[in-house]
């Protein structure tokens, strides 16, 4: 059933509590097609395919490098980071705001975490000549993110012919998970070490919307950390100069 501007509580909270957290809690990830419906998905799809055209999207920078090894051969992304309130992104602030009071309902159901926060969201397009992302874990080192959300805006996609599968390797599992990026589904999925993921290659433009939300306690201690470590840099810079 697609979700409309006026989507109660009621209905929200019968998603989570029936789908949503008994998936999390016992695979781990979990997903929801037909989330905006085709007239309010084909407006997001309009904005992120405008800014694509625009120049807006910029390619995916890595956490580090390793030498002799090229960025795309790791990840071949394009990105733009939004709040949603930009000109030219309305439909995309309507998306957030939904998956905003989704997980709100989720939030306090999902062990003790407080989850309170998130990411801007992040604009993304594999642009179909075999771009993907290699196995990889969103938050492997305690940065805060705690759920990681994806709205695919892939119309008509056929994962023989164009690729782009996400694949999810749940730890402890004798299974993967693969999920075809299809139109107007959203992912959920826990973003530390219990889901190893990867985006297979694309073959046809591939286009995607994610944001992160953070565990509030962890979050803060990674604000800790960076600031120490840039305290510490700058204190050893002044000391050698």
């Amino acid at each position: 059933m697609p979700f409309i501007e006026n989507v109660s509580y009621t209905d929200l909270e019968r998603l989570a509590l029936e789908r949503l957290i008994p998936a999390l809690l016992s695979h781990g990830f979990c997903y929801v097609d037909g989330l905006l419906g085709d007239l309010a998905g084909s407006a997001v799809l309009d904005q992120v395919v405008e800014m694509h055209r625009s120049g807006q999207l910029q390619d995916g920078r890595l956490a580090g490098s390793i030498p002799g090894v090229s960025r795309k051969s790791i990840r071949g992304d394009q990105i733009a980071w939004v709040s949603g309130s930009e000109r030219g992104c309305e439909a995309i602030s309507f998306l957030l705001n939904l998956i905003d009071r989704l997980i709100s309902v989720c939030a306090s159901r999902l062990g003790d975490k407080a989850i309170r926060e998130r990411s801007k969201a992040m604009v993304a397009c594999y642009p179909g000549n075999g771009a993907g992302y290699v196995k990889h874990v969103d938050n492997p080192n305690h940065d805060g993110r705690r759920l990681t959300c994806i709205y695919y805006l892939n119309k008509n996609w056929n994962p023989k012919e164009h690729g782009g599968v996400l694949r999810i390797f749940p730890e402890g599992k004798l299974y993967v998970a693969d999920i075809k990026p299809l139109f107007d589904r959203l992912l959920i999925f826990w973003s530390d070490r219990r889901n190893p993921h990867e985006v297979q290659p694309s073959y046809s433009t591939r286009y995607a919307i994610t944001v992160w939300y953070f565990d509030s306690e962890e979050r803060a201690q990674a604000k800790k950390r960076f600031r120490d470590l840039t305290a510490s840099t700058e204190q050893q810079g002044s000391s050698s100069s």
